[in-house]
């Protein structure tokens, strides 16, 4: 095992700019998911970690040591990419014995391992299979055993199951997890995918335009994104946002006022004051944090149900609030259908406030954590 850590790491293409004055920390043992849109950075990162892609500028460390120069060869990474990358000519059993072989290892030794990984990854039965007879999943444990065999340091995993259809990759996530728990290497798990990196990950790092956005556990990033892009990209469906003009107090309440109605949120002055600024704000609340209520009670806002989705345990509302549409996810009993007029009320403890310059979240509430 392995703690990772890149110092104010800078990586340039001629004029462009993929990654910028990134400092970063994988922990000795953990399993941190590097995520964002395509285009973010994150992929560079990976290559100069694994010593594919020059570092520009700054630092790499495994254990303190300084990797920048260090051929991929001598850093003790094992990899797992997206298309496999696996030898169609050979086995099952010479594909994962590979990496084995070239470093000269006793064939008893050889042997030993691969069953053991085998037995580990529920593939023994398939080692005699050629490739070209495997399912993509099976394929995928072939790759993922032949980085577990070389025993290694640090694992770099690629966006490994993304291209598997919806059911087999929610099964890879659970086993990729069950062999985290099990092997405790420290693994850097590169993926576009929110849901597969919170289901996953330790820890969670989001990357935008080149840069890290925020570092944290993932009840961390959904309950307190540091900015308006994590808000949004952490969270299936997104954070619902809402633009105002102004945004100041009235007492111990928050007045948000708009092209639309105003908002009042209640009882958040005394954590508002020292942090809220002039100009634009911006409003953000979860769907599944809003309440919906009959439009004649206490409510934020009132609006009209535009449509009504049954998503098994659990319904799904657009509701159309004058100049901005909601989306709101309910237990199946909560009344409302399309057409119907409702209140939606946000609990104050469950709002987020963002500069609208910035994108910069004001402190509201420390937000309650959710469990993992």
């Amino acid at each position: 095992m392995a703690t990772l850590e890149l110092r104010h790491v800078w990586k340039k293409y001629g004029d462009v700019q993929a990654v910028r004055d990134l400092s970063l920390t994988c922990r000795d043992g953990e399993f941190l998911c590097l995520i964002g849109p395509s285009g973010c950075g994150k992929s560079s990162t990976m290559r100069m970690v694994a010593g594919l892609e020059k570092i520009t500028a700054g630092d790499l460390l495994m254990d303190g040591r300084r990797m920048n120069d260090i051929p991929t060869r001598a850093r003790d990474i094992a990899m797992v990419f997206e298309n496999y990358a696996l030898y169609p000519h050979l086995n099952v059993y010479d594909n994962i014995a590979m990496p084995l072989r070239t470093r000269r290892l006793a064939s008893g030794e050889v042997d030993r391992r691969i069953r053991e990984v085998a037995e580990i990854l529920s593939i023994t039965q398939l080692l005699p299979r050629r490739i070209q007879n495997l399912s993509g999943g099976q394929k995928q444990r072939v790759g993922i055993g032949r980085a577990i065999v070389r025993e290694p340091r640090l694992f770099i995993m690629d966006e490994p199951i993304s291209h598997l259809e919806a059911r087999l990759r929610a099964n890879m996530r659970t086993e990729l997890k069950r062999l985290h728990r099990r092997l405790g290497v420290t693994t850097l798990y590169v993926t576009h995918d929110q849901l597969e990196a919170v289901a996953l990950a330790d820890r969670i790092a989001v990357m935008h335009q080149g840069e890290l956005q925020q570092v944290g556990a993932p009840a961390e990033l959904f309950d307190q994104p540091a900015n308006e892009f994590v808000a949004g990209f952490i969270g299936s469906p997104p954070m619902n946002i809402l633009d105002f003009r102004s945004a100041f107090l009235e007492g111990e309440d928050l007045l948000l006022e708009g092209v639309g109605p105003a908002i009042r949120i209640p009882a958040v002055g005394a954590q508002l004051r020292p942090t809220l600024t002039r100009g634009t704000h911006k409003l953000g609340i979860r769907p599944i944090d809003i309440e919906l209520r009959p439009p004649e009670g206490e409510v934020t806002i009132c609006g009209k149900v535009l449509l009504r989705e049954r998503l098994g345990d659990h319904d799904r509302f657009l509701i159309d609030c004058a100049t901005e549409s909601l989306v709101v996810e309910t237990p199946t009993d909560v009344a409302g259908a399309t057409g119907d007029a409702i209140g939606l009320f946000f609990p104050p403890s469950r709002v987020h406030l963002f500069e609208g310059s910035s994108g910069r979240r004001l402190s509201v509430r420390d937000s309650i954590a959710r469990a993992t």
